[in-house]
């Protein structure tokens, strides 16, 4: 049996959806008419962004909703050059995300600055010359 190697959905689990949903929409991501109140559906390039009670996210998978802090995740979005990180990245902070890291040159050869949303989840946003992106803007690993 072969098995596709994808992402479907990434769902992150907030404290308050509506909040969250307004965050997302600032950055000028749709909410899906699939979204309900208590969960959220955002349609990417070909991955849907989920935004679900934290409390309810736990419950679902049967694990405690223990303390925030790293959770050893984060999310990436690469541009494609070190212009395209600075706007991004500041474009994400009108929108009310908290800086973390503020673009840089970094020891991978690459730039990249880090943003937390209004749940702390960190967004990375990246120009990394070693991996190319397709017209679509998607990122090709070379072979």
């Amino acid at each position: 049996m072969s098995i596709d190697r994808r992402i479907s959905l990434i769902t992150l689990g907030v404290d308050d959806v509506a909040r969250s949903t307004a965050f997302y929409e600032k950055l000028g991501w749709a909410k899906s008419e699939s979204s309900q109140a208590a969960i959220t559906f955002i349609q990417l390039k070909g991955t849907v962004l989920g935004l679900f009670s934290r409390q309810s996210l736990a419950d679902d998978a049967h694990v405690e909703n223990t303390a925030k802090g790293f959770s050893g995740v984060t999310l990436a979005h690469n541009v494609t050059s070190k212009k395209g990180v600075d706007a991004v990245f500041k474009f994400a902070i009108a929108c009310g995300a908290t800086e973390v890291k503020k673009p840089e040159e970094v020891f991978w050869g690459g730039y990249s600055g880090y943003f937390a949303d209004p749940d702390g989840h960190l967004w990375e946003i990246a120009f990394n010359p070693f991996f190319p992106m397709d017209a679509e803007g998607h990122v090709v690993l070379p072979e």
